[in-house]
């Protein structure tokens, strides 16, 4: 399946459950985002000001999770309008932070306790990636997302090139921009090992461990970094809590949480 580029191709950017934050990193882009309006039609991008949620185009960037049953049937229609989907973000590629709410059973008593009519929230018992409801061609991690990942899909999809996806670990960054490892010179709790790459290994360059919110990587051994974390001294619970954080659904850093998790009981 191809972009026909014998017209100007169309794209749409849709929020749900988000921050705003990878539209922003598009937005931001500045020079490149110019550039893109040169070759293609927006059909939909509410922060830039473009508002046709319902037409059809040929890429449709989803950024945030599906977290209400009017956000279902949304999906739905962009999936139905769109020849190829692309979820950006880690809202949209795991569910992000709201997606913490899923780790316990505590929907209803949360609403409960919040606010003063619960009755009118009007949320699912679990914030979901848009891959857990529709088809998505190609997911864009990190939070944000890193705007050049997006225009370079961008351009692969209209050469008619299949996009290939960042999976290779963080550390791979740190090595190319000879970035002291912050784990072995400073013993810091770093998930680059377990982390895909893409956002140019920018904590570590300034001396912080990554808290992996570009997602988990290809093949991540996420049971040999816990227990190298142990033994820097975490303690169970705050092991729990590495891979429990931005991208907890995701299912490599979900099995290493849950695990620790019950460690840190256990220990406690």
């Amino acid at each position: 399946m191809r972009i026909d580029t014998s017209k100007k191709p169309t794209i749409a950017v849709h929020k749900f459950s988000s921050c705003d934050g990878c539209q922003l990193a598009f937005l931001n882009a500045g020079k490149d985002l110019l550039k893109l309006a040169e070759h293609v039609d927006v059909r939909h991008f509410l922060e830039a000001g473009f508002t046709d949620e319902d037409a059809k185009v040929d890429i449709s960037f989803v950024e945030g999770s599906v977290s209400t049953d009017q956000e279902i049937k949304r999906i739905d229609a962009i999936r139905r309008n769109s020849q190829f989907v692309v979820a950006i973000g880690a809202c949209a590629t795991s569910g992000g932070l709201q997606a913490l709410r899923n780790l316990d059973a505590v929907h209803e008593a949360w609403k409960n306790s919040v606010y003063a009519n619960p009755e009118v929230i009007r949320t699912l018992e679990k914030a979901e990636p848009p891959s857990k409801f529709i088809r998505v061609d190609l997911e864009l991690w990190g939070c944000p997302v890193d705007a050049r990942q997006v225009f370079a899909s961008i351009e692969q999809l209209l050469l008619g090139v299949k996009p290939v996806p960042e999976i290779e670990k963080l550390c791979l960054e740190c090595k190319r921009q000879q970035t002291i490892c912050v784990m072995v010179a400073g013993g810091h709790p770093c998930l680059g090992p377990v982390t895909r790459g893409g956002c140019g290994a920018l904590c570590p360059r300034f001396g912080r461990d990554c808290y992996a919110c570009f997602g988990p990587a290809e093949n991540p051994n996420t049971d040999a970094l816990a227990r190298r974390l142990e033994g820097l001294g975490l303690h169970p619970a705050a092991v729990a809590r590495r891979f429990l954080s931005i991208n907890s659904q995701a299912p490599a850093f979900l099995s290493a949480g849950v695990k620790y998790r019950q460690r840190g009981a256990d220990h406690d």
